[in-house]
């Protein structure tokens, strides 16, 4: 069998740090690999708009945006196939057969979907296309065959749906889809960052982010925002290392070179954490070495970000031939789908 992956994000904004460690680093490590047969990286326009149906122009302006993000990180399109969702009509078919496989409370009973639900404030307003979007999901999944979906924690309860709908799919009609695998971050730390606030996510919604393209003086500006310990009041005191988003960031993004190059006094995070959890060492010190860190890793990704905006209509170009391969792959699976439901009357 083919080793496969399927991953994306919603054109809803810029993406952020929070995406970087959580998934977009990972996927290029995965891309350059060559462990896998086929990678397809989805922007996720259509499932954006179950909750911006009317604000339309809020996801199309941010297509470009995210793929931007996406090939400054290192997405190669002669590597991984980048496409946009919406132009694969054959995922909407997908859904809609799978919708008769999934009850109404296995729907509720999604962490992840009550957990965005609340986020949204929606209550019982909840638009069918949003409240749905696991279902969606799978037939993201599904229809490229992935063997392997890179996924923060939160999305676990989304994979282990889709699982169930191959499941029972392939048990009432016939083994036509696969059954996907969740890769996780492989940094606890990367899993889930929080925002610069201290929230338990980073979301766009927010306001707590720091966006890939964010200019230097922004992130710095962010990062002595940052919430660290509220009792940390003297740089005498002891300091706590839990809560403190600083530290977070630190266990995402640092490693000993950094140290070497930017805080010599110190050999790698574990004594630096020691220091600050004794007492003797100010908050400030701590966020200027993660500025530093932050900005070692960014700063090209910015560069190249800004060198790649030169040309936008190059970059709608491929999200366009990425499109017509992308359907192409699903179209062949749709066709397996209606076979295999003996709905394919006229073949």
């Amino acid at each position: 069998m083919k080793k496969i992956i399927l991953t994306g994000d919603r054109p809803t904004g810029r993406l952020h740090v929070g995406h970087y460690v959580g998934s977009l680093k990972r996927r290029v490590e995965l891309q350059n690999s060559g462990e896998y047969d086929e990678i397809y990286i989805m922007i996720a326009d259509a499932q954006a708009l179950t909750d911006n149906f009317d604000n339309p122009e809020k996801v199309r302006k941010n297509i470009s945006e995210v793929a931007l993000d996406y090939m400054s990180c290192g997405l190669d399109p002669s590597k991984s196939t980048l496409f946009v969702q919406s132009y694969i009509s054959e995922l909407t078919e997908l859904t809609f057969y799978y919708m008769n496989l999934v009850t109404l409370s296995r729907l509720k009973r999604n962490p992840t979907v009550k957990s965005e639900i609340s986020m949204r404030g929606f209550n019982t307003s909840i638009p069918v296309g949003f409240f749905t979007y696991p279902i969606s999901q799978a037939a993201d999944i599904t229809a490229f065959k992935a063997t392997t979906v890179p996924v923060g924690e939160d999305q676990l309860p989304m994979i282990e749906q889709t699982r169930e709908i191959v499941r029972s799919f392939n048990s009432t009609y016939d083994e036509v889809l696969v059954e996907p695998n969740v890769l996780l971050p492989d940094n606890q730390a990367c899993m889930r960052l929080p925002g610069i606030d201290g929230k338990a996510k980073m979301s766009k919604s927010l306001g707590n982010c720091i966006y890939l393209s964010d200019s230097p003086e922004d992130i710095r500006k962010k990062v002595m925002s940052m919430y660290t310990d509220p009792d940390h009041i003297r740089i005498e005191d002891p300091g706590k290392l839990e809560g403190n988003t600083v530290f977070t960031y630190l266990d995402a993004f640092c490693n000993d070179e950094h140290f070497a190059n930017h805080l010599p006094d110190y050999s790698c995070l574990a004594e630096l954490k020691e220091h600050y959890t004794k007492g003797g060492l100010g908050d400030v010190k701590v966020k200027k070495f993660l500025y530093a860190v932050l900005m070692e890793e960014l700063d090209p990704i910015r560069l190249r970000r800004e060198e790649l905006a030169k040309d936008i209509p190059a970059v709608m170009e491929i999200l366009k031939e990425g499109s017509i391969k992308a359907r192409e792959v699903a179209a062949n699976t749709l066709s397996e789908v209606k076979a295999a439901m003996q709905i394919n009357y006229f073949e």
